[in-house]
């Protein structure tokens, strides 16, 4: 038993050895993190703290960075919006719904950027897509058509 406990006790310390002195791996471009992603993430951080301008910067980035990615340019879309940038948000929805066509989140933007352009029919269509798809959003919708904001 005691010579048992040896040779494992040997064995372990080898081993440890061996891993000790492995050389540290480099970032594979498969283990590295996303460029897109980073300045996806980036940019809800700041639209979170209602950095609007700079907010449309990382999304821009990001869908530079991976032009098919529909949630990027939903929240491009976004943050132009805020910044009253209304033809350019208009173009990252409609991007981020070409992408993704029953997407509800651009939808409801894409109505909401219609109703501060005063465009009330557009916004109209876009509520009949919405409500099979999202009935709180279509609610949301609805309630700004109505109120003209």
């Amino acid at each position: 038993m005691f010579r048992l406990l040896v040779v494992l006790a040997v064995g372990v310390l080898c081993f440890a050895s061996e891993v000790r002195s492995a050389p540290m791996l480099a970032p594979t471009p498969e283990t590295a993190k996303d460029p897109a992603d980073v300045e996806y993430q980036a940019g809800l951080q700041a639209k979170a703290a209602k950095r609007y301008a700079v907010a449309a910067a990382s999304f821009r980035r990001a869908v530079d960075a991976r032009p098919s990615f529909p949630a990027a340019w939903n929240e491009l879309g976004f943050a132009l919006r805020q910044t009253g940038k209304y033809d350019e948000a208009l173009q990252a929805y409609d991007q981020a719904l070409k992408l993704q066509p029953n997407f509800p989140e651009a939808m409801e933007y894409l109505g909401e950027a219609y109703v501060k352009l005063g465009r009330l029919d557009d916004a109209r269509a876009i509520l009949a897509r919405l409500k099979p798809l999202d009935a709180g959003r279509a609610a949301e919708l609805d309630q700004a058509i109505r109120a003209g904001r």
